[in-house]
């Protein structure tokens, strides 16, 4: 089944009774060739390039609830590309420009918006920095503007200018930047493998990894022994109790990250904007909710929750950058767990068992990743050889301390991250 314009008015007119299922739901074979051990939009992109870039077929999603249950249903949907160290910035670039081409490739809605991304900043300091910053994503090939706060004053007239504590000195803005549905990213990319030939089994929990002679043989699931030649990790905040089911232990803690969203309202910001003093950032999504998020909840927690000190946190920081936000109803918070490595960026490598290989770490850029993640990842899966894009995230700079990319300046401590 392909979308189309006319497909959508003729199941309009019949009372939308001839969709069919978006993918099938297969019973787990005995053996695949590649199994890919988490559902969410990491996992599912890796096995769509795997089918559709590299021609294989015979390959795996195991997801141990629903398919899109995870983090990639629950997040802020941002996408961007406006990093600034060797290794992350090349990456990123390769993910904003897959996702400018996503919706063609996967003939999917996934509801991409282009709308711009604005970093405020608020000191000599900072402005000198985003400047750096700016000429830095120049130079990659992405696009970046300085606004004044002449300019920002014209764009984003609901900020509060007047405070003394955090004034506005001017903005970043990136203007491929923007957000995404992230359910529909998760559907689209489920439909797309599936149509290559992918099985994606649902409600099948990995409860172990079978290694002999240090090379993968299969795993372990609720629904039985499953045999494969290669195995992905691919499941973001539970990536070290995966690995530790083969005997690894990675540099890595898994952080509570929560999100919020009020009631819908009129259209009133229509660009991502960032607090460059609070660590707050916000969007308006297409019902109408005011979506926002800002800083971890700083303990290692698997509780996809959070606690009401860093509710209290993330409204301060919304308040006294935008006060109109105190007349919107908080309709709803969730939180995920966020799999942050010392250095803030992410790990995408063989690891040291043959046929195992391990896509993790991916602090708060997750879901702006997705694309490149699961490109990239399939690349190494297939072929063996790190993409040329994600040559910055071998799992080995944890260990000998040589190329690590401190993105935020924080040095390498998780919780900072």
């Amino acid at each position: 089944m392909r979308f189309s314009g006319l497909k959508i008015l003729t199941e309009g007119l019949k009372g939308n009774s001839g969709w069919g299922a978006h993918w099938r739901d297969p019973e787990p074979a005995q053996e695949y060739d590649i199994i890919i051990i988490g559902g969410g939009g990491h996992g599912l992109s890796t096995a769509y390039y795997l089918a559709k870039e590299h021609g294989l077929k015979n390959i795996a999603v195991l997801e141990k609830g629903h398919i899109g249950g995870g983090n990639i249903g629950r997040n802020t949907t941002i996408i961007r590309a406006d990093y600034f160290l060797p290794g992350n910035s090349e990456f990123y670039s390769h993910s904003l420009k897959l996702w400018e081409g996503l919706e063609a490739d996967l003939n999917y809605n996934v509801m991409h918006s282009q709308r711009g991304k604005i970093s405020l900043f608020h000191s000599d300091g900072q402005r000198d920095a985003m400047i750096r910053r700016g000429n830095s994503m120049r130079n990659q090939g992405d696009d970046a503007e300085l606004l004044s706060v002449k300019q920002l004053r014209k764009m984003l007239p609901y900020l509060d200018y007047e405070q003394g504590r955090f004034p506005i000195y001017g903005g970043l803005l990136q203007r491929r930047a923007g957000t995404a549905r992230h359910d529909a990213v998760a559907w689209g990319y489920a439909r797309g493998a599936d149509q290559r030939g992918v099985d994606l089994i649902q409600n099948c929990e990995v409860t172990g990894i079978e290694i002999s002679g240090g090379v993968v043989q299969g795993v372990q699931t609720s629904r039985g022994p499953i045999r494969a030649k290669k195995v992905g990790i691919v499941v973001a905040g539970r990536s070290s109790q995966l690995a530790a089911m083969a005997g690894m232990r990675l540099p890595i803690e898994s952080h509570v990250l929560q999100a919020f969203v009020t009631e819908g309202v009129k259209p009133c910001i229509d660009h991502v904007v960032s607090f460059g003093m609070g660590h707050f950032y916000i969007s308006q999504s297409d019902k109408g909710g005011l979506v926002f998020g800002g800083d971890l909840d700083m303990y290692a927690s698997y509780a996809a929750r959070g606690n009401l000190p860093m509710v209290e946190h993330v409204a301060e920081a919304g308040m006294t950058l935008m006060p109109m936000l105190g007349k919107a109803r908080m309709l709803r918070s969730w939180g995920g767990i966020m799999d942050m490595t010392p250095d803030g960026s992410p790990i995408i490598d063989k690891t040291h068992i043959e046929g195992l290989f391990l896509n993790a770490g991916w602090c708060y850029g997750g879901f702006k990743a997705v694309p490149a993640s699961g490109n990239c990842f399939a690349h190494l899966m297939a072929t063996g050889k790190p993409h040329v894009a994600a040559q910055g995230f071998p799992m080995d700079r944890f260990r000998t301390g040589c190329g690590l990319i401190d993105e935020e300046g924080t040095g390498s401590q998780h919780n900072l991250h």
